[in-house]
């Protein structure tokens, strides 16, 4: 019998998600873990400019700028505070998880939408600012729409996939089904939601001027 090959995390978590995070369970946070959690913040922060039309308004610079500055910081910090609402889920659960653990499923499990800024910066290198504009201009040209048509599609088809290998994960460290990993993981994003809402709310009520600034 052939021995077993040495997991790359980073390589086979696209296809074999549950092996990967059985060996990374008895590893602590690393830099990896900050750099995927980053990664998916900026990825998510150009989703935002772009549903946001700030291609009409802003440079590719400007926008990029505050992906790297805003997004890769909110990554990062939803990456422990989701981590912190899954461990705090699934101990309810009947089973108690270790931090390291959840982090690890989130982290690795977005290596898709952290790859999807490969596309992202390809395609504002091709098209400019109309890659963050939600309804380009009718004078765009046919292969323009088409490639925005298709970046888009990549986009969400890879942030699918991200959500499939965390619930796959959730259900490998959990040692749940996977009908019931998934609800966990859409609870975990219900809270996570009103959490950042109750948040902006008592942002809004304490400092009113900065707000409306």
């Amino acid at each position: 019998m052939l021995p077993e090959q040495p997991i790359r995390p980073l390589h086979d978590v696209w296809l074999r998600p549950r092996r990967v995070f059985r060996e990374l369970a008895s590893r602590s946070i690393g830099r990896a873990d900050y750099l995927l959690g980053a990664a998916q913040g900026i990825a998510g922060w150009l989703a935002l400019s772009r549903a946001q039309n700030a291609g009409t308004h802003s440079s590719i610079a400007e926008i990029f700028g505050k992906a790297l500055l805003i997004g890769s910081v909110a990554g990062v910090a939803s990456l422990f505070l989701m981590g912190a609402i899954y461990a705090r889920l699934g101990a309810r659960a009947g089973k108690p998880t270790a931090r390291n653990q959840v982090i690890h499923v989130l982290a690795y499990g977005g290596v898709p939408m952290a790859a999807s800024l490969i596309v992202w910066v390809f395609t504002a290198l091709l098209t400019g600012e109309v890659t963050f504009e939600q309804d380009p201009h009718p004078d765009v040209e046919g292969f323009v729409a088409l490639l925005l048509h298709a970046q888009f599609f990549a986009y969400v088809l890879l942030t699918i996939w991200s959500v499939v290998i965390q619930v796959m994960g959730l259900s490998e460290i959990q040692g749940v089904t996977a009908r019931k990993a998934l609800g966990l993981w859409i609870l975990g994003q219900v809270v996570g939601f009103l959490a950042l809402l109750f948040l902006m709310i008592l942002i809004a009520t304490l400092f009113p001027n900065a707000v409306t600034s």
